[in-house]
């Protein structure tokens, strides 16, 4: 078979696995194991890229996705949000490992001020730093505490500087043993927006779901582990529009199962080919002419609020 290459408008590992079964007509990829677990309401679903064909298939590196989804994560009352916190804690506390003598720099990557990007700086902002206490004044902290520091290097726009190249310096000077990166991310859903965490160990390329990549954050890069801590803010309007019609297609194959005459049926699945997904989005970014519109929810602001608190909390249970 001819594998399509597809050009991914999602930061999300299970939705671009999930694209490149449908597109291939596939119900497995060979180099991707998915493993899938509903427990309190939480969907939790671990992509592993195991080999260099799952690497190409969905365009991320190998190593483990973690992908937390909750219903309206932005109105938990109190105890699912304690309880919500404490899985995404457990989660980060198995990529970051127990040795305490581990260091950790947090990094919060975006922008602080446009809303939909702030999910990182707002996330430090609340992390409980340590470094400093250890280093000047260890008689305040408890024995065994793990060094935690913490920078939000803002965005090239604003600083004239590469994110990557300042977190190098700081990686350089400070040697942190594990770098811990949040970030806003894209998703190919609008229902996704503000309900699913995505961790992972590979680290974290900035802006490549929304077409404005910059250099990769890895531990190629800079010679430690990065732990990748992500939520979809936004979508972009043509990967809305097609998911509207990714539905209208299947209200309309469900019809023309109905149709008995095999003629007509032929006729109708010419048309499907002709709107396959990998040239459709193209199809309709040129018709909208607004490839480089994103959208957010009107509630942006409260739930990048929420969520960082969870995130920031789920940090601070696990280092």
């Amino acid at each position: 078979m001819n594998k399509k290459y597809l050009s991914f408008r999602t930061d999300m590992a299970d939705e671009r696995v999930d694209t490149y079964k449908r597109v291939h007509n596939l119900s497995e990829v060979d180099g991707i194991k998915v493993t899938s677990d509903n427990k309190n309401g939480i969907i939790t679903t671990i992509v592993e890229v195991l080999n260099e064909n799952g690497e190409k298939a969905v365009s991320k590196k190998m190593g483990k996705y973690v992908t937390m989804e909750i219903s309206d994560m932005n109105y938990l009352g109190e105890k699912e949000k304690e309880d919500v916190k404490k899985q995404v804690s457990l989660v980060i506390k198995e990529l970051i490992g127990d040795d305490k003598k581990k260091s950790i720099l947090v990094v919060g990557l975006g922008n602080i001020s446009v809303t939909p990007d702030a999910l990182g700086p707002k996330v430090v902002k609340d992390i409980d730093v340590t470094r400093h206490l250890i280093k000047f004044a260890k008689e305040l902290v408890e024995p065994n505490t793990r060094s935690v520091s913490a920078i939000s290097p803002g965005v090239l726009g604003t600083t004239g500087i590469e994110t990557s190249e300042i977190i190098n310096s700081i990686v350089e000077k400070t040697k942190p043993d594990i770098i811990l990166a949040i970030d806003s991310l894209a998703s190919g859903s609008i229902h996704r927006i503000g309900n699913t965490i995505q961790f992972s160990n590979t680290g974290i390329t900035p802006g490549e779901g929304v077409r404005n990549k910059r250099d990769e954050i890895n531990e190629e890069n800079l010679g430690v582990p990065v732990i990748a801590v992500g939520v979809p803010t936004v979508v972009d309007m043509a990967t809305i529009t097609n998911e509207a019609i990714d539905k209208m297609l299947d209200n309309a194959k469900n019809e023309m199962f109905e149709l008995s005459d095999k003629g007509d049926k032929k006729e109708v699945i010419k048309v499907f080919d002709t709107l396959e997904q990998d040239t459709r989005y193209d199809m309709i970014a040129n018709v909208l002419n607004t490839q480089n519109y994103i959208v957010t929810p009107k509630e942006v602001d409260n739930l990048i609020e929420s969520v960082a608190d969870i995130i920031s909390s789920g940090i601070n249970l696990a280092v």
